[in-house]
């Protein structure tokens, strides 16, 4: 039987996190209102698509004011391009040149809205979780890869891409710790050096195995702290969040802060750091539906955009 999504004149929006590994699709206004959610392994491109369509056409889909999606790329965003909305060049088998977004919209013929993973994840958070009341924070996802998403001034950041954060480079002690990285394009990148997979790697385990003591967790808030005070000295966030399956460790975020503190010096003297750190560097209040949701308030932001073009 069919979901029903009340009356007409509601607006209700669906949402898309399109990851790597599983995609999740979800119905509703926000945290308290999710009607419908399904989480599912992303596959090829044509099951998995038709998939998410089919979960929408089972919940009267007509009735949605607009969908969101918050993808894995890298995307295409560039408004103006032929390829606007495709994610393009990524490594994930099949998936190189599809077009998400073409293909979700013509499916389903309503107003359809894309962004990064990260920088959805950022957006729900910003509207509902740690960063609501800033306008100046990242979101940082630091797992079977690592990415980021910015909002500098109310916007989430863009330009000739998209930030690519997990891939920048930072100082890499190679008598410390001789792993060479597992980036296919940097090798010793901050993702290369620092994801889940780099860590088991590296230790010869997978990461879940590894005792709180075990130096790997040290050497990896280590390699997040390098990688922060270089976000905090370029984007001067407000706060900075924290997810991602490494960051569920526990003993990780107390690491972190306090590399941070350390290896920042005092150079940048806001009580934020110096003093309230704990409140600073935090994890997601929208834990693992941070997506989803950043993915249905893409959806809201673009119903708005619409009544305000018809206006």
């Amino acid at each position: 039987m069919k979901g029903k999504l009340e009356n007409n004149s509601e607006k209700i929006y669906g949402g898309i996190e399109a990851g790597g590994t599983k995609f999740v699709c979800a119905i509703g206004t926000g945290p308290n209102d999710l009607r419908a959610r399904e989480k599912f392994r992303t596959t090829n491109p044509k099951e998995t698509l038709n998939h998410a369509i089919g979960f929408f056409k089972n919940y009267s889909y007509k009735q949605l004011t607009a969908i969101g999606i918050a993808s894995f790329g890298p995307l295409d965003l560039n408004i103006s391009s032929l390829t606007f909305g495709y994610i393009t060049s990524t490594p994930k088998p099949e998936w190189a040149n599809t077009d998400i977004l073409g293909i979700i919209k013509s499916a389903l013929n309503v107003p359809v809205a894309i962004d990064t993973d990260v920088n959805g994840a950022a957006l729900g958070e910003y509207r509902f979780g740690s960063a609501k009341n800033l306008e100046n924070f990242i979101y940082l996802t630091i797992g079977t890869g690592i990415g980021g998403g910015a909002m500098i001034n109310g916007k989430l950041v863009h330009g000739l891409l998209h930030p690519e954060m997990g891939h920048i480079r930072i100082p890499h002690d190679r008598e410390k710790d001789p792993f060479p990285g597992l980036c296919p394009y940097h090798s010793d990148c901050f993702e290369g050096l620092a994801s889940g997979p780099a860590i088991s790697s590296r230790w010869g385990k997978p990461a879940q195995e590894l005792p709180d003591n075990h130096p790997a967790w040290e050497l990896e808030a280590h390699y997040i702290a390098l990688a922060l005070t270089s976000y905090i000295c370029t984007l001067s966030p407000e706060r900075i969040i924290l997810g991602g399956g490494v960051m569920e460790r526990t003993v990780m975020l107390p690491l972190i802060r306090g590399e941070v503190q350390k290896l920042l010096n005092n150079y940048i003297s806001k009580p934020e750091i110096t003093k309230n750190i704990d409140n600073y560097i935090v994890t997601p209040e929208l834990g693992k539906y941070a997506g989803v949701l950043g993915a249905i308030a893409l959806a809201e932001e673009k119903a708005n955009c619409e009544a305000g073009n018809k206006s």
